[in-house]
C-alpha cells in the first residue's frame, strides 16, 4: 500500500499510549488501532485534525506516500 501511517511513530515521540490518545481524541480503541496499523480505508479530516492537535503535529507527520 503506497500510503504509510506513522501514527505509532508520532505517539512514541510524544510518549503517548493508544489508550491516552483514544481518550483525548474521543475515538474508540478499535478504530484508532485500525488506523494505527494501516488497515483503515479512509480517515475523516475531523479525525486527522483532532489527532494532529493532540500530538502537536502536521498530517504529513502521520501520513506518508511511498511509491511502490
Amino acid at each position: 500500500m503506497p500510503i504509510i501511517v506513522n501514527l505509532d511513530v508520532m505517539m512514541a515521540k510524544r510518549k503517548m499510549s493508544l489508550n491516552e490518545l483514544s481518550e483525548k481524541v474521543d475515538l474508540t480503541l478499535s478504530n484508532l488501532s485500525i488506523l494505527k496499523t494501516g488497515k483503515a480505508k479512509a480517515v475523516r479530516f475531523s479525525t486527522l485534525e483532532a489527532i494532529c492537535k493532540v500530538l502537536d503535529c502536521q498530517p504529513g507527520d502521520i501520513l506518508e506516500f511511498v511509491e511502490e
